[in-house]
């Protein structure tokens, strides 16, 4: 399996590409974003290193942020997470890796869930946005609405919204934020 996705930002200039490839028993996501932070020009490159059942085992950001290089590992083992070698406190049990400034990354959430609808259910990511200094707990709220569509919560955020998905099983709308280019 392979799938792509081509986002277009709605927040603000920008796009992002992602791919999803098989590596082995698992997969890797990966994908570039280019937008505008605040006005200042962003490039960042992404991945995530995803077990068979879609649980994350790793990931990556590399680029910069205006003049500002980006550039962090991030490693989940039995002891639990680490960013850049350092062990992230409040993520006991934690599975999923989320990077705020991209719509990928859902993907793995929702496989790896594979509610049925009408099916909800509360999870608990690693969260990581390109000014963060680590990795935060962010609860999330999902309920399968349809085939194709999601109520999605974060109330820490705040967020709520309706996600569609492509045919893909990536996001094709995330109201306000992104939403994917005609193929």
């Amino acid at each position: 399996m392979t799938a792509i996705a081509f986002w277009k930002a709605l927040y603000t200039a920008g796009h992002d590409a992602a791919c999803l490839l098989q590596a082995g028993d698992g997969w890797i996501l990966e994908g570039t974003a280019v937008y505008l932070k605040d006005g200042i020009p962003t490039a960042l490159h992404y991945r995530l290193d995803l077990a068979s059942n879609w649980e994350t085992q790793g990931g990556s950001i590399s680029g910069h942020v205006g003049g500002t290089r980006v550039a962090h590992k991030i490693r989940r083992d039995e002891g639990g997470w680490s960013l850049n070698g350092k062990r992230q406190d409040l993520l006991h049990g934690v599975v999923d890796l989320d990077f705020g400034f991209t719509p990928a990354t859902n993907f793995a959430q929702l496989r790896r869930m594979n509610l049925a609808v009408g099916e909800k259910t509360e999870i608990i990511v690693a969260w990581m946005d390109v000014e963060s200094a680590g990795l935060q707990p962010l609860p999330q709220e999902y309920e399968r609405l349809s085939e194709r569509t999601y109520d999605y919560n974060s109330p820490k955020g705040p967020y709520r919204a309706t996600l569609e998905l492509q045919e893909s099983g990536f996001v094709r709308l995330y109201p306000e934020l992104w939403e994917a280019e005609p193929a």
